[in-house]
C-alpha cells in the first residue's frame, strides 16, 4: 500500500531500493551515506527485503560485489560518498564496460584534503567520464522516485546509474515522502532479466581480453547506449508520472517560457532559487530557472529548448574543475556553442564544502548578470571571503 512518512533522504533511498526488490546490497558505510545501508541492513534482517546484505571491507569491494552479483542476473545496489566513491573509481569503469545496470546512491560530499563532510558535487562530477548515468535530485521525494526510475533506465540500456543528493541538506533532513505501493512499482519495474549472465549451464565470460580491432567498437556501443538512454529516461519519467502522479523532466524548467535571463543549477540550490525567481517575477523581471536533473548522458536538446528564450544564462555550480571553472557551466557552454543567437553565459561557483546557498547568494549572481552585457571573467566566485 502507498504510505507517506517523514523520513531522511538516506532512508528515502532505502525504501526505494526495497520497493525495487534489489537482491544484493553491498555496504561499506561512510558519512553521510551510512543511513542508507543501515536501514537496508535492518530490512534484510527482519524480512522486509528479500536480499543478501554483504558487509565488505572497502568501497572498492562493495562495488566489486555488486558487479559479481549483476553478472549473475541479480539486481544490485550500493551507496557511498566522497572518498568512498573515489575509491570505487576502478570499479566504476569496470561496471560500465561490462554493461552492468547497477544503481549506486551517492550522497554528494566534499573531498579532501582538508577533511570536510559537507556538500559539494566534485565527488560525483569527477566520475562523469566513467560511463555511469548521473541524476541530481532536489528533494527527498525525488530521491526515492529517481532510484526507481534509474533501475528502469539502467536495465533497458545495460549501463549503470548513479543517483546523487546533497549531503545533510537532503541526506539528514526529514521531509514527507510518499512510498509507492509495491504492486505498482512491480508494474513499472519488471524483474531484472539480462540477455547475458553467468550461468553454469550456458557459460559466458565478462571482461575478457578483446583484440585491438574490437575494443573501440565496444566503446562505441557504450556511447550509443548512453545516447539511447536520453529518450528512454524521458519516457520512464513520463510513465512514472502516469502511474504515481509525479514527473520531473530531464531538465526541470520553472517560469522559463518568456524568460530573458535563466538561472541554471542542480540539487537543493534549485529549491532555494525558486523563491528568488518568484520575487523577480513579482517585480516584473523576466527570470526563469532550469534545473539539470539528468547530467549524464547530457540532455543537450532539452536544455537548448528550455534556454532558447534567454539572452543571458546564469549557471550556479556547487563544484569546480580547477583551471576551468564550474563543471556544469562548461557543459552548458558546449551545448549552446552552435546556437544562433547564442546567449551569454555567466558562470558562478559557490556553496563548496557545505557553505550556505541563501536567496541572497542566488540574487547576487542574477543581479550581476542583469546589470551587465557580459561577465568580467569566465568564472566568478560567490560568497568568497577573500
Amino acid at each position: 500500500m502507498t504510505t507517506t512518512k517523514v523520513i531522511e533522504g538516506t532512508h528515502a533511498i532505502s525504501h526505494a531500493v526495497q520497493r525495487c526488490r534489489a537482491r544484493i546490497v553491498a555496504a561499506y558505510p561512510i558519512t553521510p551515506s551510512s543511513g542508507v545501508v543501515e536501514l537496508l541492513a535492518e530490512m534484510c534482517a527482519d524480512g522486509r527485503l528479500d536480499a543478501r546484505f554483504v558487509a565488505v571491507e572497502s568501497e572498492h569491494s562493495a562495488l566489486a560485489t555488486c558487479a559479481g552479483a549483476a553478472q549473475t542476473g541479480v539486481r544490485s545496489f550500493t551507496a557511498t560518498s566522497s572518498h568512498g566513491l573515489l575509491y570505487m573509481h576502478e570499479m566504476l569503469h569496470w561496471c560500465a564496460g561490462a554493461r552492468l545496470p547497477i544503481v549506486l546512491a551517492n550522497v554528494n560530499r566534499s573531498v579532501g584534503s582538508p577533511w570536510n563532510i559537507f556538500v559539494d558535487q566534485n565527488d560525483s562530477l569527477s566520475q562523469r567520464d566513467t560511463g555511469w548515468m548521473q541524476y541530481y535530485c532536489e528533494n527527498n521525494q525525488e530521491v526515492l522516485d529517481t532510484i526507481i526510475q534509474a533501475y528502469r533506465v539502467a536495465e533497458q540500456v545495460s549501463m549503470p546509474a548513479m543517483v546523487c543528493l546533497d549531503a545533510f541538506f537532503l541526506s539528514h533532513t526529514s521531509e514527507p515522502v510518499t512510498i509507492p505501493d509495491q504492486s505498482v512499482v512491480d508494474e513499472y519495474l519488471p524483474p531484472f532479466a539480462p540477455s547475458f549472465l553467468l550461468d553454469t549451464s550456458d557459460p559466458h565470460a565478462f571482461g575478457g581480453l578483446p583484440a585491438n580491432d574490437a575494443y573501440m567498437e565496444l566503446r562505441a556501443r557504450m556511447e550509443r547506449s548512453m545516447r539511447q538512454a536520453i529518450p528512454l529516461a524521458a519516457a520512464a519519467d513520463e510513465e512514472f508520472g502516469r502511474l504515481f502522479g509525479r514527473r520531473y523532466g530531464l531538465v526541470d524548467a520553472y517560469r522559463t517560457e518568456d524568460a530573458e535571463t535563466i538561472l541554471v543549477t542542480s540539487g537543493t540550490a534549485a529549491g532555494t532559487s525558486r523563491g528568488v525567481i518568484d520575487a523577480y517575477r513579482a517585480q516584473g523581471t523576466k527570470v526563469g530557472l532550469a534545473r539539470i536533473r539528468l547530467f549524464r548522458p547530457f540532455p543537450v536538446v532539452d536544455l537548448r529548448r528550455v534556454l532558447a528564450p534567454a539572452g543571458k544564462v546564469v549557471v550556479f555550480d556547487r563544484n569546480i574543475s580547477f583551471g576551468l571553472g564550474g563543471i556544469m557551466a562548461s557543459e552548458v557552454r558546449a551545448a549552446l556553442c552552435n546556437q544562433t543567437p547564442q546567449p551569454t553565459v555567466f558562470s558562478f561557483v559557490g556553496g563548496l564544502g557545505g557553505r550556505d546557498v541563501t536567496p541572497e547568494t542566488i540574487r547576487t549572481a542574477v543581479d550581476y548578470a542583469l546589470a551587465r552585457q557580459a561577465p568580467d571573467a569566465d568564472m566568478l566566485w560567490l560568497g568568497l571571503k577573500d
